[in-house]
């Protein structure tokens, strides 16, 4: 018996979605749950989730990658991007932890220049410069593109 299946969300879904990205310290915006596929055990948990973003000037983000800590290391996050990039045939960004940085490298995503950005992820990168919070745990924020 496989230990997950990933599937699209449904509506009953949306509430979960919401919880796992808060509790992740997640962006929370943008958390439309007919984006998403979650990951789900044989007995209906749902154990982690992702979803495409679009944005306003009309870029695609890989975001709100979020796995249960019990299920973390155990290939669940590698099933939803595989999942997600299977259906993604266009330019897809995202944003992380520069500690995840190498993660994302093996799916074919590279770090971008501030000029190289789209117009929302100089935005949020002009923003989170001056976030306290990764720079307390000696990170940056990376932007990536595949």
């Amino acid at each position: 018996m496989k230990a997950y299946e990933i599937r699209s969300a449904t509506v009953d879904d949306s509430k979960h979605i919401q919880r796992l990205v808060r509790a992740a310290l997640v962006n929370p915006t943008g958390l439309e749950w007919s984006r998403f596929v979650v990951a789900v055990t044989p007995k209906g948990e749902i154990i982690g989730c992702g979803q495409i973003k679009p944005h306003r000037d009309g870029s695609e983000e890989l975001a709100s990658i979020v796995v249960e800590p019990p299920w973390q290391g155990r290939g669940v996050a590698r099933g939803i991007i595989e999942h997600l990039l299977a259906s993604q045939q266009g330019t897809l960004h995202l944003m992380c932890r520069s500690a995840l940085g190498p993660l994302y490298e093996k799916f074919g995503f590279r770090e971008l220049e501030f000029d190289e950005m789209p117009k929302y992820f100089q935005r949020v990168s002009r923003l989170t410069s001056v976030l306290e919070i990764l720079r307390k745990e000696g990170e940056t924020l990376l932007v990536m593109r595949r």
